[in-house]
């Protein structure tokens, strides 16, 4: 990977000195071992995410087989289903692109998932052991980003 890197000061160009304010690219640091396997378990979740997004949209679009159709559903499981079939996907694009804040939304949407699946379970149905698949993917995300963070330092 490459990144941009700024050279001198607007401050030593005044003084004479010619391109002294200038961006070039630099190869960006190795990454660790740590690092790697935190971007892979990354894109990992992602196409776990990107596929509850695909399956929020279709209980929207009402291809789901054997499924109550989407307008004859509450008004507050409508709400869910419509809350995560758009940060599903955000979260999905966020993770594959190793991006800060698509650990944030992933989070945001992981835990919403597991805090509406335990106090509200009329609205979002899971079972517990799907709870506790979400809940120990969120702990091997922290773990790994503590270890990548550590081997960095």
């Amino acid at each position: 990977m490459k990144g941009l890197i700024k050279l001198g000061s607007a401050r030593q160009a005044r003084g004479g000195e010619r391109n002294a304010d200038r961006i070039e690219r630099v190869a960006a640091p190795s990454q660790t071992g740590w690092d790697m396997v935190l971007v892979w378990f990354m894109r990992l979740v992602a196409l776990l995410w990107l596929a509850k997004g695909v399956w929020s949209w279709m209980r929207i679009l009402d291809v789901w087989p054997n499924a109550a159709p989407f307008e004859d559903e509450p008004f507050g499981r409508q709400t869910v289903i419509v809350y995560f079939s758009v940060i599903d996907f955000t979260a999905a694009v966020g993770l594959w692109l190793t991006s800060a804040w698509g650990g944030v939304v992933w989070l945001l949407a992981a835990t919403s998932a597991i805090t509406l699946a335990l106090l509200t379970p009329q609205l979002l149905a899971m079972s517990m052991p799907l709870i506790a698949i979400q809940g120990s993917i969120v702990v091997i995300y922290f773990i790994l980003s503590s270890l990548a963070a550590n081997e960095a330092r």
